[in-house]
């Protein structure tokens, strides 16, 4: 009988952060497509754009006008997902249909006042800038009595919905913790109960031992492709030493973020000679006043191109109605990853 192999037979994976599975199928790699074929993203703008509602002294969508800023900009998002100002309320009708009220503050944070700049274009110190007000952000959000979760995200490319390409991110703070970090948070919980340790600290080892899914790494963190990965160069970046949230940070770790931030970025554009789109966001402990030893900061990427700038992974069919699914093992797509330079 053949041996067993992941390369070559579809099999599950197991996600420990999550609880959930992936099944990965390596062998319909060489599979023709004849699906949807993208436009190539080169993505060229210019260093000013009068029509952009993110650049230094233009008047945004909801009327307001951007000071001259010359660094990172901060300001609330004028069309919020979420408010801090609604009324406390709950509609239940028996134990199947339930609403209840969310306050939240949703805000902006423009990395640069440049139009023409991505994270991969831009220099370590201007990213530590970012990192900085993320910090900030992180902290003066969670310091509201009612915000106990701060979503710092960004969507880079219009395959991802980003509505404008001036570099930015969005941060979302609200009183519940949202579904993907309720499943981390549930299972670092029970991790660290039943083994005593961090979850992520002991999967961090076995991954260093390995050096198989790993793609960069600095004095502070680490860049690899999980074992679990479902998106097609999927990164998790994980900071080396146990922390809980970017707060926790000394002075060189933050500059050591911002450098693993330009790495994995750079390597992304050169993947396929584009600007390279993706989700981007930080987990981290929650802002509800508890210490949360369990939780480990990192940072998810979700890159949707499959083989080239022009094809794209889309969640259907049995990746909706049964389990994600992927053709690229996570060891694959770490040595594609590894082998690409860092140059912008």
């Amino acid at each position: 009988m053949t041996e067993f192999q992941l390369t070559r037979h579809p099999h599950r994976r197991f996600n420990p952060l999550t609880g959930e599975w992936v099944l990965v199928s390596p062998q319909r790699t060489e599979r023709p497509w004849q699906g949807q074929v993208e436009e190539s993203q080169l993505d060229e703008q210019p260093t000013y754009d009068p029509d952009c509602y993110l650049c230094p002294g233009n008047v945004r969508a909801g009327g307001v006008r951007n000071p001259p800023y010359t660094g990172t900009f901060v300001f609330d998002n004028d069309f919020a997902a979420l408010r801090p100002d609604i009324p406390e309320g709950r509609m239940q009708e028996g134990a199947l249909v339930v609403a209840e009220s969310e306050r939240g503050i949703c805000r902006v944070v423009c990395f640069s006042p440049r139009h023409d700049l991505t994270v991969a274009r831009m220099r370590v110190p201007e990213i530590r800038q970012v990192v900085d007000t993320w910090v900030e952000q992180y902290q003066e959000l969670g310091a509201h009595p009612f915000i106990n979760w701060v979503q710092i995200f960004e969507n880079r490319g219009a395959q991802m919905g980003a509505s404008n390409p001036h570099p930015h991110c969005q941060i979302w703070a609200e009183e519940q913790a949202p579904n993907e970090s309720r499943k981390e948070a549930q299972s670092q919980s029970e991790y660290h109960s039943a083994q005593g340790s961090c979850l992520l600290c002991d999967y961090l080892e076995v991954e260093l031992r390995s050096q198989e899914r790993l793609v960069c790494e600095n004095d502070g963190f680490v860049a690899l492709v999980p074992f679990w990965a479902v998106w097609p160069f999927e990164i998790m970046v994980m900071s080396k030493r146990h922390v809980t949230g970017l707060d926790d940070f000394s002075d060189t770790e933050r500059t050591n973020l911002a450098g693993i931030l330009k790495q994995v970025t750079s390597r992304y554009d050169n993947l396929f000679q584009v600007s390279f789109p993706y989700t981007m966001g930080f987990h981290q402990r929650p802002t509800d006043g508890k210490p949360h030893p369990e939780w480990h900061l990192h940072a998810h990427f979700y890159p949707p191109l499959l083989r080239s700038a022009s094809i794209r992974k889309f969640m259907v069919g049995y990746e909706l109605l049964a389990t994600p699914q992927r053709d690229i093992t996570a060891e694959t797509a770490a040595q594609r990853l590894r082998d690409l330079g860092e140059s912008d």
